[in-house]
């Protein structure tokens, strides 16, 4: 019986017939009710709740009133009640008997200590009694799953090192360090002018790494302004400052938690940003703004800059001890003026993609126009070189592209001085009507062997490499040269030709 020493005779009196009046309407209105004492055996059950008993494996009401409720009642929280003393006011059931709607509530004495636990089925059948509200809940929940499926593939690599498209020298040399920087845990420095593809060699190091599965996440420095920077990385506490979110937002750093931090344009960053992002990496934590709690995290760091840092280290403007904590594998990605021999294969993948990518029908660029196009310094290196191609397909009523068309635009793209094509030596014969007359299999055998020739020499005589570059096995290579393996150097080769 629920007594108050504090209330007044009379209200005391009200008090005891509305907890009377509760429990009666309880027992009669809902679908059943049950008691267990403070040991946790069921000591009584109403008629609503009998019925129930065949269904959970009882014939008898003295099979089931008497024993552990844990050991009658499948998944029941009873005991969990009596443990903490704080009701489940709703909860989901389910047992052999079916699913159901229930409450659970303490009881207690005039001392106020637990000695035994109200059940209450509201509802059985809630598939179709709560429908509207089973449904509504199904719809969020589908919608949370939706919701954390799209962030979670914003949050990985979109590149993979098949992505960065190149067979020269420069454009394998860099993907074979940027393959050795993936094994490692230790940060990387991405350093070459813009449009070069950092970021997407950044993507490729993280999904070659074993923290592939993990978040990839990206701040740019330029983009980002100063005074918002320490909040981007570190995160912010609810209600931090005015107009703050009551939540608090996490920084980059605990989004990237076992996984990759990518710092787009590093050298763009504030002097007093670096001395916070240089604490964080030495301690491996962060403390949000607005907190005086430190969080710990773990991430793998790649930089990207296109300015020269160690000029900035000299003048100032960037700390010696971050260059030095971030530059422990540079990795110098060329610009495209010293990768030309990949400006074919670059054009044939940037067109395929700007197709792709809805800009109409997908050009084809004839051999005047593609030799016009690799002549040129790109300034703006593959992105200046995506944005031409990009013009040339919006603009053209044809998909062949000729060298008039690809001049127009780079004129009206601002060039100061447009390069010259280069034409190869044959052709430039062919054009000024000195046809070759000799055999064609002659013709044929002195360009194989130009071909190898300028292959041994961009591969330092090394024949492995040199195959690799023609596309052909080592043997076929040696079969064209017509001497066994390790019988000729690159000075005979070059004799030869």
């Amino acid at each position: 019986m629920i007594r108050d020493d504090r209330l007044p005779r009379d209200a005391q009196s009200i008090l005891e017939l509305a907890a009377r009046s509760m429990f009666d309407l309880f027992a009669t209105a809902s679908e059943g009710m049950m008691l267990v004492d403070r040991k946790a055996r069921v000591v009584w059950i109403n008629d609503q709740y009998r019925r129930f008993l065949p269904a959970l494996g009882f014939e008898r009401e003295e099979d089931f009133v008497g024993h552990p409720v844990s050991s009658v009642v499948q998944n029941t929280q009873m005991h969990q009640v009596l443990a903490t003393g704080k009701p489940i006011l709703i909860d989901l059931l389910t047992n052999k008997a079916g699913t159901f709607v229930v409450s659970r509530i303490p009881l207690r004495d005039d001392a106020g200590e637990v000695i035994g636990v109200l059940g209450i089925v509201l509802f059985d059948h809630p598939e179709t009694t709560l429908q509207p509200l089973i449904a509504k809940f199904a719809r969020l929940e589908q919608d949370l799953s939706d919701a954390r499926r799209e962030l979670a593939s914003q949050r990985r690599s979109k590149y993979t090192f098949a992505s960065f498209v190149g067979t020269s020298p420069g454009a394998l040399e860099v993907k074979r360090q940027a393959r050795r920087a993936a094994s490692s845990s230790s940060p990387v420095l991405l350093l070459g002018e813009t449009g070069t593809g950092k970021e997407l060699l950044a993507h490729a190091i993280h999904a070659s790494s074993p923290r592939a599965g993990r978040p990839f996440v990206s701040v740019n420095m330029a983009a980002v302004p100063d005074t918002l920077l320490e909040a981007e990385f570190f995160g912010v506490a609810p209600g931090a400052y005015t107009g703050a979110d009551k939540k608090g937002r996490d920084g980059k750093f605990k989004l990237a938690d076992g996984g990759t931090l990518f710092l787009d344009e590093l050298g763009d960053m504030p002097m007093s940003v670096q001395v916070k992002l240089l604490r964080a990496l030495q301690e491996g934590e962060i403390e949000p703004l607005g907190s005086n709690k430190l969080i710990r995290f773990d991430v793998r760091v790649v930089a990207a800059t296109s300015r020269d840092l160690q000029h900035m280290v000299r003048e100032g403007s960037f700390r010696e001890d971050l260059y030095y904590r971030l530059n422990v594998l540079p990795i110098r990605v060329p610009p495209l003026r010293e990768r030309r021999d990949d400006v074919p294969l670059l054009i044939e993948a940037l067109c395929e993609d700007i197709a792709a990518r809805g800009a109409g029908e997908q050009i084809d660029l004839l051999p005047c126009a593609r030799a016009l196009l690799a002549a040129q310094p790109w300034r703006g290196n593959i992105r200046e070189l995506r944005n031409v191609l990009e013009q040339l397909a919006l603009r053209s009523d044809s998909p062949q592209i000729a060298a008039p068309q690809v001049e127009t635009v780079l004129r009206e793209s601002g060039l100061d001085r447009i390069e010259p094509a280069v034409v190869p030596a044959p052709a430039q014969a062919l054009a000024a009507g000195g046809a070759d007359t000799r055999p064609l299999p002659e013709q044929i055998a002195e360009l194989e062997q130009r071909a190898i020739a300028a292959a041994l020499q961009r591969s330092g005589g090394n024949r492995a490499a040199a195959a690799r570059l023609l596309g052909i096995s080592r043997a076929s290579l040696y079969d064209k040269l017509g001497a066994p393996a390790g019988s000729a150097d690159l000075s005979e080769i070059q004799t030869s030709v």
